[in-house]
């Protein structure tokens, strides 16, 4: 018997199979086309084959590290959840998909991560508390960074900078792409009818964290409570294919900041900054030489008298 696919993904919480989008997509389609994966659910992006998550481990390919590539993938080995599609539903997957991409995953981003009381309060707290040590001191802000370049790498900017005119563009996008979906969705169980296919993976994986996750900056939240037909689908797909995760939703606390939400307003800013660079430089370099990334090597001391030379060599891992 062939040995399982492997997949590599964050966590879950807030009763979400995973707290990350592409993890959720990958996550959903798999369960839609019947995919036997063996799944772990990790909090150090370090420890899957790619360095990066979601990663799909395979005996053909190696391992695989984005979504779409690993969909891919999965329908070559038979695990098609769009096999009953018509030619005209196939591309109205691939158009609502780009959609997806191009309105609501911007909106997305600066919601987690770039609005300053979101990504504080909830984002960082949330990576901070679960990354293990140290990395939690190093990954939360590195991760940051990259969702910004993502940012504006999707909008064509390479100096975008957050603000309150993107955010009002960014949610103007993200309130037509989720009407236009409601639209779309009706009444129906799924979009194509009564069985879920790949575009149900990716709109899930869009909409079920503005659903299950609590934001101090709700704008998106509040757009999508008011589309009944789209919180029931998001609720209807986890109880029928994640109900353990879904029945696993314990409240969080806002990890408010004392005066003000926004790291940048603190006093003593750039003291705190250079501190926590220090800090996460010395945790890191005392959690390589633990685990043997870093060796030292030591050198005997030479005596005069002595007629051999003798030199200390580190093993080679």
């Amino acid at each position: 018997m062939a040995a399982p696919l492997e997949l590599f993904c964050w966590k879950g919480d807030y009763g979400l199979p995973s707290v990350d989008i592409d993890c959720l997509t990958v996550l959903a389609y798999a369960k839609f086309a019947g995919a036997p994966l063996k799944v772990h659910k990790i909090t150090n992006p370090w420890r899957s084959p790619t360095g990066t998550l979601p990663a799909l481990k395979t005996r053909e390919e190696g391992s695989i590290s984005q979504p779409s590539k690993i969909i891919i993938h999965l329908r070559k080995q038979k695990y098609n959840a769009d096999y009953d599609l018509s030619a005209k539903e196939g591309a109205d997957t691939l158009a609502f998909v780009s959609l997806l991409e191009e309105k609501l995953l911007p909106a997305l981003v600066y919601t987690l991560w770039i609005d300053s009381k979101n990504y504080v309060d909830v984002t960082r707290g949330w990576y901070a508390e679960n990354i293990p040590f140290p990395l939690n001191f190093l990954l939360p802000n590195r991760m940051h960074s990259q969702q910004l370049e993502k940012l504006r790498l999707v909008r064509g900017d390479a100096v975008l900078e957050p603000g309150e005119q993107l955010e009002k563009e960014l949610c103007r996008d993200a309130f037509e792409c989720m009407t236009l979906l409601s639209q779309r969705l009706g009444s129906q169980k799924f979009f194509f009818g009564e069985s879920p296919s790949s575009l149900d993976a990716y709109v899930f994986a869009h909409l079920a964290p503005l659903l299950k996750i609590k934001l101090p900056n709700g704008k998106l939240q509040q757009h999508l409570n008011s589309l009944n037909n789209l919180q029931q689908y998001c609720s209807n797909i986890l109880d029928l294919y994640f109900p353990s995760d879904a029945r696993e939703a314990p409240g969080h606390k806002i990890h408010v900041q004392p005066h003000s939400g926004d790291f940048d307003n603190e006093p003593h800013k750039r003291r705190n900054q250079i501190l926590s660079v220090l800090f996460a430089v010395g945790a890191m370099l005392g959690y390589a030489i633990f685990t043997g990334i870093v060796k030292i090597k030591r050198e005997r001391p030479q005596l005069n008298n002595s007629s051999h030379h003798v030199e200390d060599e580190d093993d080679e891992d």
